[in-house]
């Protein structure tokens, strides 16, 4: 008999009293926990709106509030993993284990074996032994990152024969006279860029392992290393603009204004190559570029050599280059943006209207899901078939539900938004290599929406140019599935010495 069971009374009233008194208690903590549960899904649902529309308007706002949800949910989460239950409450519904994912196999193993210490046997006291196999238990550890000091040593030489001093060369460094190595440069660059990390923010790390690094001295270390890869970054540019398929967009990053104390806000252009949906071979590429301002000026510039479809969003900044004569660009509207309209109408309570479109257009996107990544011809085909009858039946209808809302609703606004790209929306259905949406160059954008507080330092319109260098190669490299501080590290050690005329030799895809 166990030791609770003995425990308990034999008199029937106070066996009855206890079991009320656990029966409250049981019914206090179910009630604790449906409401802990309660809270959490509303705090989930709150989150996944704003995550919906953090790339809208107000979106600084948008950020903060969502962190302040993140710190909530962590805060109950780490809450209910250190308090420990009293008396635990049975579900009636058996919890599913969660399945725990193996370590990667990639990783390097540092083993501890672990002595039995005296030796001696907790039952008889023995102290003879048979080995009798081996329990091993597996844990992901962190090492933090380290600095380490490399010493090129140059030995010279003197020929015996006439006196010449003869010395090993040593590879050229990506600062010149300068002490960091490419490796050093490499991180500080994916920290900022990609990490979305300032260089003050860095030197506080670095300070901490007891390497005085100042913010002036990594600032002057990216602004060398832009001018050295400033070829590269051209020739990736360059790369991008000769297919005749892009995706554009832009989006807003706040500069410091000089001598006013107070930001601005400039544009960061953004033009993606990637036909990978339709079997393409060519490696995928994106390139930015910063402007100032949002005048049509800036995009015409970028694409005064380009010949081919663009998909882009409505912005009228576009709009001389699809109207030049003779047509130099054929315009590719986003239906990810109608979808967003309608989307948007949802949130305020029933909407059967937007509803339906959005329906009608998932239709759509589940036939582009079934032909993704197929050849341009066979993509085409299904979309004869398959998506032009849905893409006519959902202009007819949003004509018909026009005719029965108010002009100046939000549903008549989205409607009409989507009617009047309609011709442009559809290009998709006479091409197999257009997409149906942009979101090729909108996932582009994402990184620099995550990280604008770095613009913020950049402190000048030269500032927002180098980003838009330096982002266009580390986001190309993730785009071919390279680690971007790794390619900058590959690239910082052979650039200074890298034949001009061979430049193309250190894009992305060629250091795979």
């Amino acid at each position: 008999m166990s030791s609770a069971v003995a425990s308990l009374p034999d008199d029937i009233d106070a066996l009855r009293a206890l079991c009320a008194r656990q029966a409250e208690e049981l019914a206090r903590q179910s009630g604790q926990l449906q409401a802990r549960d309660g809270l959490i899904d509303k705090l989930k649902e709150q989150l996944a709106v704003l995550r919906r529309a953090r790339f809208g308007k107000s979106s600084e706002r948008i950020e903060r509030d969502i962190a302040q949800l993140e710190l909530a949910l962590e805060e109950i989460e780490a809450a209910e993993a250190e308090t420990v239950p009293k008396a635990p409450v049975r579900s009636l519904v058996p919890k599913a284990k969660p399945v725990r994912q193996p370590l990667p196999d990639h990783l390097p193993r540092h083993e501890i074996v672990h002595d039995l210490g005296e030796r001696s046997c907790p039952c008889c006291g023995g102290l003879d032994f048979l080995k009798n196999g081996t329990g091993v238990t597996e844990v992901l550890d962190y090492v933090p990152a380290s600095f380490r000091v490399v010493r090129h040593v140059q030995p010279r030489f003197v020929c015996k024969g006439c006196d010449t001093e003869v010395t090993a060369a040593m590879p050229s460094l990506p600062i010149e006279r300068g002490k960091p190595g490419p490796g050093l440069v490499a991180h500080v660059l994916t920290a900022k860029y990609c990490d979305h990390l300032p260089l003050y923010r860095q030197s506080e790390i670095y300070a901490r392992e007891g390497v005085e690094l100042a913010r002036s001295t990594m600032a002057d270390w990216v602004g060398r290393v832009n001018s050295l890869m400033a070829p590269l970054i051209e020739a990736l540019r360059d790369h991008v603009f000769a297919g005749d398929r892009l995706h554009g967009d832009d989006t807003p990053v706040p500069v410091l204004a000089p001598g006013k104390g107070k930001t601005k806000t400039g544009r960061l252009w953004t033009y993606v190559r990637d036909g990978r949906l339709y079997g393409s071979e060519t490696p995928p590429a994106v390139c930015y570029f910063y402007s100032p301002d949002r005048k049509g000026e800036h995009p015409q510039g970028h694409l005064k050599d380009f010949r081919g479809v663009l998909h882009a969003d409505g912005y009228a900044g576009f709009k001389e280059l699809y109207e030049a004569k003779p047509p130099k660009v054929l315009e590719a509207a986003c239906m990810a943006h109608v979808r967003r309209k309608f989307f948007d109408l949802t949130g305020n309570g029933p909407a059967p209207i937007a509803e339906e479109a959005l329906q009608r257009i998932g239709a759509l996107y589940d036939i582009e899901k079934a032909i993704r990544g197929s050849p341009p011809d066979e993509r085409l085909s299904i979309r004869q078939s398959r998506s032009k009858p849905a893409f006519d039946a959902l202009q007819k209808w949003l004509k018909a539900r026009q005719i029965e809302v108010s002009g100046k609703s939000s549903t008549a606004e989205a409607i009409r938004y989507a009617l009047n790209r309609w011709q442009a929306l559809g290009r998709f259905l006479e091409d197999g290599t257009i997409e149906i949406d942009n979101n090729a160059a909108e996932r582009s954008i994402r990184p620099i929406a995550l990280g604008r507080k770095n613009w913020l330092f950049a402190g000048s319109d030269k500032g927002g140019e180098r980003a838009a260098g330096i982002l266009s190669l580390i986001e190309t490299a993730k785009l071919n599935g390279l680690d971007p501080e790794a390619y900058l590290r590959d690239v910082l050690t052979r650039i200074a010495d890298h034949p001009i005329n061979r430049i193309d030799e250190l894009l992305p895809w060629c250091c795979k």
